[in-house]
């Protein structure tokens, strides 16, 4: 009887909707299927000296950089989202949008300036030295090293933190501080006996996307030397030609990013605030006057300017030296390439966004809540790793339409899926749906459903409530989904070095291997279109932002 009644509601559920859903996340779930059984494979003589030899250097390598990172990220970005969320200083309003400018420049572009700028030849020691008179013992400037990796990792991925917990504290924090302050408790007492255990669970939700992005990593690492499991894939898949040491690196990285994701979710749901009354009031800045607002305002220069405005103002200057030399017709090609690329695959990213949250609304069931968590991982997966559960799915694929390859006279064992953009682009859709997906989630949640629900009871089917109700309301969350899934594939890295064609790149790529080449002066021109797309973007973002609050 229960099963009849289950399979009924299964058929009155089931439409195209929910099919869709369905192959898209199993579509997403492939590599990571083909990532975890790699640990139940007869393991090579390359492994065996891996696992002795350099498995637990690569481990401790990557631990520390991710908690050194994570550790000072937080400082700097719950410190920021309390000073412009809860006081009122000079140029408030133009840091408390600019703390996110950061975002735009991929880690990677900022270690190759600052590792060229803090040389012996580089512009600050030899302004130094030529104007100042100064020569400086070389041990303070360098850079090239786990220190200067965490340096520049903090700088370029703090705004994480800061966004999340300022949005937490400016709109859920208020009844709380306000007790505080009427208790007659000082600014130091609020901030770590009230505000610190109330913004947990957004700390912890900022520090995990810090902890994701640094394990993500691969140009940081490498151009620093450090040998972390990102680094540590690359050398054996490129250096060792041994894809399944990769495969098995791959598998042990991702155990630690679901353990991650899991200790993430259980330190955010282990604490719930409520507010004391029904409705939420924003938070009432206190006026900072005196040494108070001069503090304020050097120490948020200081943080934008390290983080933002010096390294891009070198790139700028590099870039007038070598721009005649980088902007031909090459590069023309190069950089329709980054935008075809990302037009295709955004499409095919928001088009499944919009349909999983959808479904999801709707029926708050076992399945839709299993096709989110799967969506949401995606992000999480190292770029390194992803690719490795790619590649896999995508070689099985070819073997299995071998047969289908020789009769179309393309010859016996030919990879035509594995050398193609649709892996990237499958990739890309993999890792960035969570971002979509989160953008058109939130659009649902404001929106609500009693507007839907009143045209199904209409008679208007769900596709048709979608398209003549929903969409035109969500529209602003879909577009911002769209702009941030744009900034995320422009500055992606490790997955268009690992998945591209042979000969074909993006200004991620060109970038990169012109720092790889010791062209960092050249390297400033495609890196610099890299963080005007990131500006762009920002800027827009923000701009849909006051909109919507208005």
């Amino acid at each position: 009887m229960m099963a009849s009644t289950l399979l009924r509601d299964l058929k009155r559920k089931l439409n195209g909707w929910v099919i869709l859903s369905g192959i898209g996340a199993m579509a997403a779930l492939l590599p990571s299927f083909y990532i975890l059984i790699g640990l139940f494979r007869k393991p090579n003589e390359n492994w065996q000296h891996i696992r002795e030899y350099m498995l637990v250097d690569y481990a401790l390598e990557s631990l520390r950089l991710v908690g050194g990172t994570v550790a000072f990220a937080v400082m700097i970005g719950v410190a920021l989202a309390w000073l412009v969320a809860a006081y009122d200083f000079p140029l408030r309003r133009f840091f408390a949008w600019t703390f996110v400018l950061p975002l735009a420049m991929p880690p990677y572009i900022a270690a190759y300036t600052y590792g060229s700028m803090l040389s012996y030849t580089g512009s600050v020691q030899t302004f130094m030295r030529n104007k100042l008179g100064w020569t400086v013992n070389q041990s303070y400037f360098d850079i090239m090293s786990m220190k200067g990796a965490i340096f520049i990792f903090t700088l370029f991925l703090f705004p994480y933190i800061y966004l999340i917990t300022k949005s937490f504290l400016e709109k859920q924090s208020a009844a709380f501080i306000d007790n505080a302050r009427l208790l007659g408790k000082g600014p130091v007492y609020i901030f770590l006996r009230v505000v610190l255990p109330l913004s947990q669970g957004a700390i912890v939700g900022g520090a995990s996307l810090v902890a994701f992005e640094v394990l993500n990593d691969y140009g940081v690492s490498k151009h620093f030397g450090i040998q972390s499991f990102s680094t540590a894939i690359f050398k054996t898949w490129f250096g060792m030609s041994d894809i399944d040491s990769a495969l098995r690196l791959s598998a042990l990285l991702m155990m630690v990013i679901i353990g991650l994701f899991v200790i993430e979710r259980l330190l955010r749901g282990r604490k719930k605030y409520h507010s004391t009354v029904s409705r939420s009031t924003p938070l009432r800045r206190r006026k900072l006057r005196g040494i108070q607002a001069a503090a304020a305002v050097v120490f948020s220069t200081i943080v934008l300017s390290l983080s933002f405005i010096i390294p891009v103002l070198q790139m700028i200057v590099w870039a007038g030296w070598t721009y005649h030399d980088v902007l031909d017709m090459r590069f023309a090609g190069m950089l329709n390439n980054s935008l075809v690329l990302s037009g295709v695959s955004i499409a095919l990213i928001m088009l499944l966004a919009v349909i999983v949250a959808n479904v999801n609304r709707y029926g708050r069931t076992f399945f839709s809540r299993m096709m989110s968590r799967v969506i949401a991982m995606g992000y999480s997966i190292p770029g390194a790793v992803l690719s490795i559960g790619v590649l896999a799915v995508f070689l099985s694929l070819d073997r299995q339409l071998a047969g289908v390859y020789e009769q179309l006279g393309l010859g016996a064992g030919k990879l035509v899926l594995s050398m193609s953009l649709v892996m990237l682009v499958f990739a890309y859709t993999v890792r960035f749906l969570a971002v979509g997906y989160n953008a058109v989630e939130a659009g649902f949640d404001k929106i609500g459903n009693r507007y839907s629900e009143a045209s199904r009871m209409l008679g208007l089917g769900m596709t048709r409530t979608f398209f003549k109700v929903d969409l035109p309301m969500i529209r602003g969350s879909v577009l911002a989904g769209l702009v941030l899934v744009f900034m995320e594939i422009v500055k992606e890295l490790p997955l268009t070095l690992l998945l591209r064609p042979f000969n074909f790149d993006t200004l991620a790529t060109k970038a990169y291997q012109y720092a790889s080449d010791e062209q960092i002066h050249q390297a400033s021109v495609p890196s610099l279109m890299i963080i005007a797309v990131g500006i762009l973007s920002v800027v827009f973002y923000h701009w849909l932002g006051e909109r919507n609050a208005r």
